[in-house]
């Protein structure tokens, strides 16, 4: 199919509901386009794609899947697909979506309390809206501790604190001390340019993902479980409410 870039809209402004793009190119046995520029979320970094519609010609196309395959992103419809080099309007499941957020900026600011406080790196994670767990790196963890972390990542994001983000060059990025909090570093040799998170003064981190604003947005954070998943792997469940 050739290298196709795609626009990813959702990097500068993850509040943009809809938006209208040209189709690029057909994959017809997937029964999935490629656009030119799009507001939906890519499977990836434990953070589930997007969900919507495209409405084309006066049809209603769903949007039941979007993966990133060799560089070109996906969107994999049920129903027709509208035309080469036609126009489409994409309108993303925002209630959906706005939880996705709300949960991934709630994961980012437990990981900055879990490295601050315990120097634990986080080893495997996934988001659902309103819900998640992340593995760290404990030896250890007790009822005492869960209740420490879930109180001090309140208190921190009822701080209201601004989420910001912006590209740097990799060189430039990787001089930031404790960007990559993960085990492995998921950032392929190839990229060459890497969005940064920032979370007030608490978080600073590799992502490309889509957030809130604002802390004070997340809501509140509730610790529901936490095992063991080997010697030196534990894992904790949140959820947002």
């Amino acid at each position: 199919m050739g290298e196709v870039m795609t626009e990813l809209l959702y990097l500068e402004d993850s509040y943009l509901k809809e938006f209208t793009a040209k189709v690029v190119k057909i994959a017809v046995e997937e029964n999935a386009v490629v656009l030119d520029r799009t507001a939906f979320y890519p499977t990836g970094g434990g953070q589930p794609c997007d969900l919507g519609v495209f409405k084309f010609a006066g049809k209603t196309s769903s949007v039941i899947k979007v993966k990133r395959i060799d560089g070109r992103i996906l969107h994999f419809l049920e129903g027709e697909l509208p035309a080469l080099n036609s126009e489409i309007l994409g309108e993303i499941d925002w209630e959906r979506r706005y939880k996705m957020m709300r949960t991934h900026t709630s994961m980012h600011s437990l990981s900055a309390i879990v490295w601050r406080d315990y120097h634990a790196q986080v080893t495997g994670g996934n988001i659902e809206p309103l819900a998640g767990r992340l593995d760290f790196e404990f030896e250890k963890l007790n009822a005492e501790m869960i209740a420490d972390i879930e109180e001090k990542v309140n208190v921190e994001i009822q701080k209201g604190m601004a989420v910001t983000s912006k590209t740097l060059p990799r060189a430039e990025a990787e001089k930031i001390p404790d960007l990559i909090r993960t085990k492995i570093n998921l950032l392929p040799p190839s990229l060459t340019e890497i969005r940064v998170v920032k979370i007030g003064d608490l978080d600073l981190q590799a992502d490309g993902g889509t957030h809130v604003k604002n802390t004070s947005e997340i809501g509140t954070i509730k610790i529901v479980g936490y095992k063991s998943k080997g010697r030196i792997n534990k894992r904790i469940k949140i959820e947002v409410v």
